[in-house]
């Protein structure tokens, strides 16, 4: 999106946005709407082809909506704090990972089936710790040396969630014996349910 480019959601302009955790909460104008509804209040999530608006509220009253946006962005913010003080593995250390932590890497360097470090800045302020920094890589244009392309596609080890990076969001990378116990707990996982997959889509031929 150009940085003048008014961002739409349907008829309304999106005024205000905050994004937390898996989902943006979003205050949208519509001052030609005549059905009492000039401004809508939704919850936002994207992918990386399409963008859904869902549980639309609309109202004439500039202050309820308002009202309702920041409800709706305590609530989120609650969901995702709770969320993240609960970690799938207790004890574990969630520092944020630095340069220091890993080894750079160069446009030379093959990262596919390498662990790698994203880096801090990339990552929405409730995210920027360990536990959100160390992916799997599991292939894309970027992930080759020398490439044209930059999408790096990877597997969260904490997760185990796919998540999509370019090649300049990575610090480092790491070896198997500098992962956590938390990422080999989660690579574990991961490769078992590749395993499995094969041996199912083995039995389906």
């Amino acid at each position: 999106m150009e940085q003048n480019e008014k961002r739409m959601a349907g008829d309304y302009e999106i005024i205000q946005a905050v994004h937390i955790g898996d989902r943006e909460i979003v205050l949208g104008e519509n001052q030609a709407d005549t059905n009492g509804q000039k401004y809508m209040c939704a919850y936002c999530r994207k992918n990386d082809i399409l963008v859904f608006y869902d549980d639309c509220m609309g109202s004439d009253d500039y202050p309820e909506m308002v009202k309702m946006f920041g409800e709706r962005i305590a609530e989120q913010a609650e969901k995702t704090r709770i969320e993240l003080r609960t970690p799938v593995i207790q004890g574990i250390n969630n520092t944020p990972l630095t340069i220091a932590d890993c080894t750079p890497i160069s446009y030379e360097d093959d990262i596919n089936d390498r662990f790698i470090v994203i880096k801090q800045d990339v990552l929405r302020r409730e995210y920027r710790s360990a536990t959100h920094q160390i992916k799997l890589c599991t292939g894309g244009f970027g992930a080759y040396p020398n490439s044209r392309g930059s999408a790096c596609y990877c597997v969260d080890l904490y997760s185990g969630d796919q998540a999509r990076y370019e090649r300049r969001d990575v610090l480092g990378t790491l070896t198997r014996e500098q992962l956590p116990k938390w990422a080999e707990h989660g690579l574990q996982n991961y490769l078992q349910q590749q395993r499995q997959k094969k041996a199912k889509a083995k039995e389906d031929r």
